[in-house]
């Protein structure tokens, strides 16, 4: 009956268009029910897809995340180093100016006990350093070498309680002695009397003499000029050129014209076995 009936609709479609009508009545009825039949395919097909771009969202967001963090210690990393490229160009740039043999050491370790202010470096006397050699930064002196062990050195900073050090006031001269507060930002001018011609503001750097800094290193800057009518000497207080709580790197000084050799080695001399050549 399905066939016969088939039939008959192909040959009256063929012969006469009066279906036609008939064809779009029943598409109203029809393409409901097609789109009914399809919707829980199309549903299972759209909610795969999301599915699958949730999973590949997610992976690429957990990269992206893994790269950017990577990233993110690479430029604190090129960071670091900008900023120790710019400290060590000022090293290098102020060793020129001294004009005299330096070599820069990097900081090990800090000891800032309220009465001993001690840093030891990273140099010895596998590399010539000594006792009472001079240090500085890229700003002005830092101390100077406290003991020489053959791999690292002990540094006391100026301002060290136990450490005094020869100035002279860059604008007049005036010769006196600094000496360490205690405190990393401070240094103390006790034996200057009322009537001294000091200012704050004045620029404090050594004398050349003791023996120990040569002339004309900057030292600290004047900041306080306090008198009392009972008392004789002046309290005058000053700030350290050097950034003492943000080195590095620091120089350590020979102020002799001969140069002092990095490492120490002993050659046998061929032609007489009895010398050596250090």
């Amino acid at each position: 009956m399905a066939v016969i009936a088939s039939t008959i609709l192909l040959v009256t479609e063929y012969r006469s268009s009066q279906i036609s009508g008939v064809r779009s009545t029943l598409s109203v009825v029809v393409d409901p029910l097609k789109y009914l039949v399809d919707f829980p395919t199309a549903l299972i097909e759209h909610a795969a897809h999301s599915v699958s771009s949730y999973r590949a969202l997610k992976l690429e967001n957990e990269r992206l995340r893994e790269e950017q963090i990577i990233h993110q210690s690479r430029l604190l990393k090129f960071e670091a180093l900008e900023k120790e490229n710019i400290r060590l160009r000022a090293l290098l740039e102020n060793s020129f100016k001294l004009g005299e043999q330096v070599l820069v050491a990097e900081l090990l370790s800090v000891n800032m006990a309220p009465y001993e202010h001690i840093v030891v470096v990273n140099k010895g006397t596998r590399f010539g350093v000594h006792p009472q050699q001079p240090v500085l930064d890229a700003n002005g002196v830092v101390g100077q070498v406290f003991r020489a062990l053959p791999f690292t050195s002990e540094i006391m900073l100026i301002t060290d309680p136990n450490h005094a050090i020869p100035v002279q006031v860059n604008r007049n001269g005036l010769l006196t002695i600094a000496m360490g507060s205690g405190q990393l930002n401070r240094l103390v001018l006790p034996f200057l009397p009322s009537n001294a011609d000091i200012h704050p503001g004045d620029l404090l750097i050594t004398s050349g003499l003791g023996g120990t800094f040569p002339q004309g290193y900057p030292v600290a800057v004047v900041d306080e000029f306090t008198t009392e009518p009972n008392k004789a000497f002046a309290t005058i207080t000053a700030t350290p050129k050097a950034l003492l709580d943000r080195n590095r790197e620091l120089m350590i000084v020979w102020s002799k014209s001969v140069p002092v050799p990095l490492i120490t080695k002993s050659i046998i001399n061929k032609e007489d076995p009895s010398d050596e050549v250090k």
